[in-house]
C-alpha cells in the first residue's frame, strides 16, 4: 500500500449565550450574558471541560508523546479562549501544552464565530486579525491555514484567503459539489494562486461525531478494527484523508462510558503501525499534495444538515432580520470608540445564537434543539433582539453625550 495520511481537525467552541432578557430590560440593565438559573455560561462550560476538553486534552497528549507519526490540527475561537481565561486557567494550559509539542496546529478562523463574511467585509476581516492576535500571545504561533464559521465556504472566500496568504482552507466535501471527485485528494479553487482546498471526507468524521453511540445504526458497535477496515478500503491512489469534528465530540456529545476515549486511543495506534501511514496537519496536508483538479464553490456550502448551506443559520425569517438588525449597527457601534458596547456588539454576532433560532423539524430540528439552552426558538429570537434594541438605546446615549456602559 502506498503512503496515506490522515488530516484530524477538531473545532472548539462555547459561545456568550443570552439570558432571558427581557422588554422590561431595556435601558435598564446591559448585561445580556450575565448567568441565571435558566442559562449560565460559566456552569455550561465547566461541565463541558470535565467531561470533555480535559479528558479529551489528556487522552491527545499521550497519544502525541506515545505516537511519534500522530499530529492535529486545532480551531479554537476567541470567545472559548476568553472563557478559559475567565473560568478554566486549567483547560488553557492543557490547550497549551498540546501546542508545546509542535504536532499540533492552530488554524485561523473569526474570533467571534460570526458570519460576517457575509455581512461585512472589514469587521470580518478585523476578527481574523484579532484571532491572530490571541492565538499568537496564548500560544506563541502564527494559524497558516483558515477556516470560515461553519465550514461555510464558497470561490469569494477562496479568493479572499488565498490574497491573505493562508496556505490552505478547510471545507465541508460536499457530494453536489464534488459530483464523482473524491474528497480524499487537496483541491484548489478558481482563479487561485497557491491557496489548497481541503475537504472533509464527512461520512468517516461522522461515524465518530454523530453515528458513534447510535444503538440504532446498522454498523454499531463501532470498533476501532471496523473503522480501520474502513479506512484502508479507500483507494491507494487517494493519499489524504480529511477527519473533521468538534471537539465536544469526545466526552460530551459521545460519552466516555459508550467508549469514545477508548476507541480513539485503539485505532490511532494501530492504524499507525503500518509503515506508511501517518497524521499530518492542515498546513502539511496543503504543502504536502498538489491539488487534483479544481473545485468551483458559487454557491455557498457549510457543516449542517442535509442541505448542506446557510439554512441553518439564515433558513427563517427571524434568523435573517435578527442578524440584518444586528449588522446594520455597525457603524454607529465601531464610531461610538465605546470597547464593551462594542465588545457586547460583537459577541451577539456568535453564529449559535441565530442557530438556537432555527425552526426545522424532524432529524435536523433534534439537532437544533440538542444544542439550544432555550425553550424555543422564538425565545432565543426574543431576547436576542431584545439585547440588539438595548445596543440601539445605548447608541442613543452616545449620540446625546451620555456616559454609558
Amino acid at each position: 500500500m502506498s503512503q496515506r495520511q490522515i488530516m484530524l481537525y477538531l473545532h472548539v467552541h462555547q459561545p456568550a449565550r443570552v439570558s432571558p432578557y427581557t422588554a422590561f430590560d431595556i435601558g435598564m440593565r446591559h448585561d445580556y450574558f450575565k448567568d441565571t438559573d435558566e442559562v449560565s455560561n460559566e456552569a455550561i462550560f465547566r461541565k463541558v471541560a470535565e467531561k470533555s476538553y480535559l479528558p479529551t486534552n489528556r487522552m491527545l497528549l499521550e497519544l502525541l508523546r506515545s505516537q511519534p507519526k500522530f499530529a492535529l490540527s486545532l480551531s479554537i475561537t476567541g470567545t472559548f479562549l476568553e472563557q478559559c481565561e475567565a473560568w478554566g486557567e486549567d483547560v488553557l494550559r492543557s490547550f497549551q501544552e498540546l501546542v508545546a509539542t509542535g504536532r499540533v496546529e492552530i488554524v485561523a478562523e473569526t474570533y467571534y464565530h460570526s458570519l460576517a463574511f457575509f455581512y461585512s467585509r472589514f469587521e470580518f476581516e478585523k476578527q481574523v486579525l484579532m484571532h491572530r492576535e490571541k492565538v499568537q500571545k496564548l500560544f506563541g504561533v502564527t494559524p497558516r491555514v483558515f477556516r470560515n464559521t461553519e465550514l461555510a465556504y464558497n470561490n469569494e472566500l477562496a479568493e479572499w484567503a488565498d490574497e491573505a496568504g493562508y496556505q490552505g482552507i478547510i471545507a465541508e466535501g460536499w457530494d453536489e459539489v464534488l459530483g464523482w471527485r473524491s474528497p480524499n485528494y487537496v483541491y484548489t479553487a478558481p482563479g487561485i494562486k497557491r491557496l489548497k482546498l481541503l475537504l472533509k471526507n464527512y461520512r468517516l468524521s461522522d461515524d465518530i461525531a454523530f453515528r458513534f453511540s447510535n444503538q440504532h445504526w446498522a454498523e454499531w458497535p463501532l470498533t476501532s478494527e471496523k473503522y480501520i477496515t474502513w479506512l484502508d478500503a479507500i483507494n491507494d491512489d487517494e493519499k489524504l484523508i480529511n477527519l473533521c469534528m468538534d471537539y465536544e465530540t469526545f466526552g460530551e456529545h459521545q460519552w466516555e462510558a459508550h467508549g469514545i476515549f477508548d476507541f480513539m486511543k485503539a485505532w490511532i495506534p494501530k492504524w499507525l503501525e503500518h509503515d506508511d501511514h501517518s497524521f499530518v496537519t492542515a498546513s502539511e496536508a496543503a504543502t504536502g499534495h498538489e491539488p487534483a483538479d479544481v473545485v468551483s464553490v458559487e454557491r455557498t456550502i457549510t457543516w449542517a444538515d442535509t442541505e448542506r448551506d446557510l439554512s441553518a443559520w439564515l433558513g427563517n425569517s427571524m434568523q435573517q432580520e435578527a442578524l440584518r438588525h444586528l449588522y446594520d449597527l455597525e457603524d454607529d457601534v465601531l464610531r461610538s470608540h465605546n470597547l464593551q458596547l462594542i465588545s457586547d456588539w460583537r459577541l451577539l454576532q456568535t453564529s449559535d445564537h441565530v442557530y438556537y433560532m432555527c425552526t426545522k423539524w424532524f432529524t435536523d430540528g433534534d439537532v437544533h434543539a440538542y444544542f439550544s439552552p432555550y425553550g424555543s426558538p422564538y425565545d432565543a429570537f426574543i431576547y436576542f433582539m431584545n439585547a440588539v434594541r438595548d445596543i440601539r438605546f445605548r447608541l442613543m446615549q452616545v449620540a446625546s453625550g451620555e456616559e454609558i456602559r
